[in-house]
């Protein structure tokens, strides 16, 4: 029996870049592309009406940007988990999409079946970044801890806390956390939210690479050899 196909919602106002991806996910991935936009102001309703797994957002959209726009579905109540999908590799643009809480950032210069398979962990509540833009983050981290030691912020996490942080690095959403630790889901967000505090980063996306490059610097591994989406 084979597993129940994702629902995703594409905005993008480049109408070959829709269709396309639209193409692309319907054919080589398990995947339904409800809709497909390229006007920002019918997404709201357009993600109300369908009730999606998934948003993929284009950063460069007109009248606004695919972040103002996520911070406005938040605002508005709108907890549609989403995803950048931008030709920006740019540092600020991956900083302020963490910020903003997106699940993932994607490159459109990545091979096609990366991209079918890193929306698909995505919808299914793992966090994903292009490969290309793993050392970025991994610096990103390393220049947010202000020279503080790795070691030393772990060592302030309690013992379920790093069990957590553990999962956060498997790309777990906090629901399969819950069921692997029977504990509420509650439970979770507020050891998730005590996580970062302690690590002073900004989202769960830091917070998974956080745990995995502390990992590779206890192995002797470089950055650049560190995945943390599988």
């Amino acid at each position: 029996m084979s597993a129940a196909k994702l629902r995703v919602v594409l905005v993008d106002d480049h109408a070959l870049c829709r269709n396309g991806l639209s193409d692309l996910l319907h054919h080589r991935g398990n995947i339904t592309v409800v809709a497909a936009l390229g006007e920002p102001d019918k997404v709201a309703a357009t993600l109300l009406e369908h009730k999606p797994d998934l948003v993929v957002l284009d950063l460069r959209l007109p009248t606004t940007d695919g972040l103002t726009l996520l911070r406005r579905l938040r605002a508005e109540g709108c907890d549609t988990p989403a995803v950048i999908l931008t030709m920006s590799d740019a540092e600020a643009d991956l900083a302020a999409a963490l910020r903003a809480g997106v699940r993932g950032y994607l490159l459109k210069d990545m091979e096609p079946e990366e991209v079918v398979a890193a929306i698909e962990r995505a919808a299914r509540g793992e966090l994903t970044v292009a490969p290309a833009m793993t050392l970025k983050l991994a610096q990103m981290l390393q220049t947010g801890s202000k020279g503080s030691d790795r070691k030393g912020l772990l060592e302030s996490l309690t013992e379920r806390e790093r069990q957590i942080l553990d999962h956060l690095a498997r790309g777990e959403s906090n629901k399969a956390i819950a069921r692997t630790l029977d504990i509420s889901h509650d439970t979770v967000k507020l050891h998730v939210r005590h996580i970062l505090s302690k690590l002073n980063l900004s989202s769960r996306v830091e917070a998974a690479v956080f745990a995995v490059e502390s990992r590779a610097a206890a192995e002797g591994r470089s950055a650049g050899e560190t995945r943390f989406s599988r």
